[in-house]
């Protein structure tokens, strides 16, 4: 079982379809491509490639993205994709830890990662995107497809790191092909005709969807920018069509927020795949107005890719429920092919209603944690994936996360979660953005603190958004203090660092 070939078939079935697309402009055919990774894979292993060995990438959004990734698993390698915008530290970390043999890299970044790779043990060659070396690689024979047993890994993928060093959940073969299959029956049915457009980084959450899009024939777009641009994506619809994105929360803000949406033709916009963080039901709302009925929301983790929940495009629309608005702030229900449950501090499963931890099992859960067996046990005990989240689930098997288990406040032996505090505030109009957290009290453990971010130069005053707490959730969640802040503290993945807030008080 080799995801490579997935690619094969598709060059055999619709060689003369475009694979790729920068911008408005074709880049390459099915065929073309497929040859293109075939002669690269050839290259890679006249260079003494071996069966596992990692191969790292390190590139802004780009057309040999998506060669690169099938070239290593067609050569039988593992790909160890990294965020481009990670710090040299970062970067050093991941080459070393995954003992990385190669490094590709666009040229905007080979002097971060040369930097980064003086300070690794792995002694790492590092070729740059479209050089001469790159390009002798492509001369070279075209590599029969390496075969791969399915629990092979295909793919390290480091978590985002909030909190301490990040992890590199192994992902196999067998783990991408099943989450590639579930995207059709869960996600979004696709065929030859359309497009995905990758405004949010390839080498997460993005480069995942690569392969559905690769398994059906249908086309890459890379944006000129190698990022997102809303001006840019509505000049992208007006070129493509059927055009599929995925998109965090905050990009659909962006998106829908930008004066230039009432005038721009999003009618090639299929659909719209969110996740990577919370979506306040205010925003969906308004996307669902603006953009009409082609949002669906994805939760997963890099340890369960790409999702465990998906709320439908159907749930989306279905205004008429009397839990409409509860099913908006929720994740949606279970994959068809896993099982998902809400349980206790014993890992017992808990009824309908209360909240717990959200464990995972199935053919998509990672295998384990990269060179991490404590860590790897710990996350999978029992055969299920701890994924750290709380959440309940109501009687329809609709999932609502509430927080990190590690974000939950417990004030006077209370949980509260944060999320639920924060929907409440974000619906004041002069708050842009906002995060609760606990601050450390002698009476009660933990009391409710909230960092806002307004959205003009006067913020909302603390009279007004007590208000609006006890208007709709109970005293004792009401937050204590208001921080008023320019902006929230970010990871490179754009998760807020509570970890920083909590420093800060």
């Amino acid at each position: 079982m080799n995801l490579a070939a997935l690619l094969e078939k598709s060059a055999r079935h619709f060689g003369d379809r475009p694979a790729i697309a920068l911008g408005h402009e074709l880049f390459s055919s099915y065929q073309n491509t497929a040859e293109r990774v075939a002669r690269l894979a050839g290259g890679l292993l006249r260079r003494g490639l071996r069966p596992g060995d990692r191969i790292a990438i390190a590139m802004k959004n780009c057309p040999q993205y998506s060669d690169i990734l099938f070239a290593s698993w067609h050569a039988g390698a593992t790909a160890v994709p990294m965020n481009a915008k990670l710090h040299s530290r970062e970067f050093a970390y991941m080459l070393d830890h995954s003992s990385a043999r190669l490094c590709f890299v666009t040229e905007d970044l080979e002097p971060v990662i040369r930097a980064a790779a003086m300070e690794t043990q792995s002694g790492v060659e590092i070729i740059v995107a479209n050089s001469q070396e790159y390009d002798a690689l492509l001369k070279n024979n075209l590599a029969p497809l390496a075969q791969l047993e399915p629990d092979a890994t295909a793919w390290i993928f480091y978590t985002s790191g909030t909190t301490g060093r990040p992890k590199g959940a192994m992902l196999t073969h067998r783990n991408l092909l099943m989450m590639t299959v579930s995207y059709f029956g869960d996600v979004d049915a696709i065929d030859e005709t359309e497009s995905i457009l990758h405004a949010a980084p390839m080498s997460h959450g993005s480069g995942l969807y690569i392969l559905p899009y690769v398994a059906k024939g249908a086309c890459q777009i890379i944006p000129e920018s190698g990022g997102f641009d809303p001006r840019e994506v509505m000049e992208v619809l007006a070129t493509h069509k059927k055009v599929g994105c995925f998109f965090a929360p905050t990009m659909i803000s962006r998106l829908i927020n930008d004066p230039s949406i009432s005038a721009a033709n999003t009618s090639n916009l299929k659909t719209i795949v969110y996740g990577g963080g919370p979506m306040y039901v205010a925003d969906c709302q308004k996307a669902l107005d603006v953009l009409g009925p082609k949002l669906v929301q994805i939760y997963g983790q890099g340890e369960a890719p790409m999702t465990i929940t998906g709320l439908s495009r159907a749930a989306h629309m279905d205004i008429n429920h009397p839990r409409y608005l509860d099913r908006l702030a929720s994740v949606g229900t279970a994959r068809t092919d896993l099982e998902v449950r809400v349980v206790d501090g014993d890992d017992q499963p808990l009824p309908v209603g209360e909240i717990g931890e959200i464990c995972v099992r199935g053919d998509v859960v990672m295998q384990g944690y990269w060179k991490d067996p404590q860590a790897s046990a710990e996350s999978l005990k029992g055969g299920w994936l701890h994924t750290g989240d709380m959440g309940t689930f109501d009687e329809d098997g609709f999932l609502t996360l509430k927080d990190r288990s590690k974000d939950v406040i417990i004030s006077g032996g209370t949980n509260i979660y944060p999320r639920e505090v924060e929907e409440v505030l974000l619906r004041h109009e002069d708050v842009a953005e906002v995060s609760v957290i606990g601050r450390p009290n002698a009476d009660w453990g933990e009391e409710v603190v909230a960092f806002v971010v307004a959205t003009a130069d006067t913020a909302p005053n603390k009279a007004a958004l007590d208000r609006l707490c006890l208007d709709h959730i109970a005293r004792f969640k009401r937050p204590k203090a208001y921080f008023y802040v320019e902006e929230l503290p970010k990871n490179n993945y754009g998760k807020v660092l509570k970890t920083a807030l909590r420093e800060m008080v």
